[in-house]
């Protein structure tokens, strides 16, 4: 997850709902990728240079996790005072305008959301026996899985500061017993092929430079049967005759990128186009970038506080660059430059 705040101006409740009995609720309306894609504006060029239609460079992964393993250790204690410990989006309403109040729910919200629409039920006899959590911050997402389902869950995280809360904070749940933290690298995992019954990326995908390479890597640690989840921002679809997005996309996305350290950019089409190579099935995807556009304006408003420019002073750089850009996310989300997309899909028994 690369942002950081929350609204402190009191206004209409967060029409919420309830976050348990999954099996019992349906998932929000899904789009169902069929055998042969046709989504709008997929990218007829080959899956390998997916990335090179947006006209930007793919980075070197060394340096990109060198940079987030930065950005997120100097920005992490001022996420956990403001979000608590999941490091991700939060799932609103449409045309929502929270409160302070709502934004932990909403969190927690995003988990069950994916959740439902993948079909990942919380009934005993179908529910997942084992979970990896990759990328998983400072543990929240991995910690709320276990304690939802009941399941061993394992995380992953490049740093070691982070996994050092994680830790500390599966031990204050008293989840120590379920969940294990490794420090490693997300495209290189330290798990035998075919060791998880749900693969769970929540915003980690966008850091990748070889998106391919992360995918077949999220395939090998699955289990026949197994689901797999990722949700992140995505660029948009190219239209038919489009080799590559606009020039003023492209300095909008190299921009997004310098600050919080994509190492690459795919749209859902790509993954899709990916999915199918790999022969996954039950391919489903969701636009969510209506759900999440409360988060980005709140960011500007998040340290209008004198708890706000405390915690601005000790994250230093990372975080004034963070409250910088959301004008620049906020932009990106409403000319559709950008989407919050989810897609899920299942590895062959």
């Amino acid at each position: 997850m690369a942002c950081l705040g929350c609204a402190w101006a009191p206004t209409s409740p967060l029409h919420s709902r309830p976050l348990r009995q999954r099996h019992h609720r349906p998932a929000l309306p899904a789009r169902v990728a069929p055998a042969r894609a046709t989504l709008r504006g997929e990218p007829s060029r080959g899956i390998a240079d997916a990335a090179a239609g947006t006209g930007l460079e793919v980075r070197d992964g060394e340096e990109v996790n060198k940079a987030i393993v930065g950005f997120y250790d100097n920005s992490a204690t001022a996420w956990e005072r403001l979000f608590g410990n999941h490091m991700h989006h939060g799932f609103y309403e449409p045309g929502a305008t929270p409160s302070l109040s709502d934004h932990r729910p909403a969190l927690s919200r995003m988990v069950e959301e994916s959740l439902a629409l993948a079909g990942v039920s919380d009934d005993p006899l179908e529910k997942p026996k084992r979970i990896v959590d990759v990328g998983c911050g400072i543990g929240g997402g991995t910690v709320y899985l276990a304690k939802t389902l009941g399941v061993q869950c394992d995380g992953v995280n490049i740093s070691s500061v982070q996994i050092a809360k994680a830790r500390a904070h599966a031990v204050a749940e008293g989840l120590d017993d379920k969940v294990t933290f490794h420090v490693a690298d997300a495209a290189k995992q330290p798990f035998p092929d075919g060791h998880f019954d749900l693969v769970w990326c929540m915003e980690t995908a966008e850091h990748v430079p070889n998106k391919r390479k992360f995918m077949k890597e999220l395939v090998r640690v699955a289990a026949p049967g197994a689901t797999i989840v990722i949700t992140g921002l995505f660029h948009r679809e190219l239209l038919p005759g489009e080799d590559s997005l606009r020039p003023d996309e492209q300095k909008v996305l190299r921009k997004i990128s310098d600050a919080f350290h994509h190492g690459s950019w795919f749209s859902c089409a790509d993954y899709v186009e990916v999915a199918k190579s790999l022969s996954l099935q039950d391919i489903k995807t969701a636009d969510w970038s209506d759900n999440i556009s409360p988060f980005w304006p709140s960011v500007i408003s998040s340290f209008l506080s004198w708890e706000g420019i405390g915690l601005i002073l000790q994250g230093g750089w990372t975080v004034i660059y963070s409250i910088i850009m959301a004008p620049t996310m906020i932009e990106a989300f409403e000319k559709k430059v950008i989407k919050y997309q989810i897609i899920t899909c299942q590895k062959p028994r």
